[in-house]
């Protein structure tokens, strides 16, 4: 499902139009992206959780050279399904 795919069923479901269904949607996106840049943690009963991951620094292999590469450390975005999700998905 793409972005615009997920505004017309948003819109459709809300009964709003698609315009005020794609401000939501961005406005959800920004929301979240903004609390995991400042580090915290979101979630949504039933649906699941969004949180901020450290990875540390670990060695690598270039695939092309096959020299030792080292990758540093970061930070990922993590997204854990809620029970209900899980079981809907089933």
């Amino acid at each position: 499902m793409t972005k615009a795919e997920l505004v017309a069923k948003i819109a459709s479901e809300a009964g709003i139009t698609k315009s005020q269904a794609e401000k939501a949607v961005d406005g959800f996106f920004s929301a979240v992206s903004d609390a995991l840049a400042a580090g915290d943690k979101i979630t949504l009963v039933g649906f699941g959780t969004f949180s901020v991951s450290a990875r540390s620094q670990r060695e690598g292999r270039n695939p092309r050279t096959g020299a030792k590469i080292k990758i540093p450390a970061s930070k990922v975005a993590k997204f854990k399904a809620g029970k209900t999700l899980s079981e809907k998905v089933k």
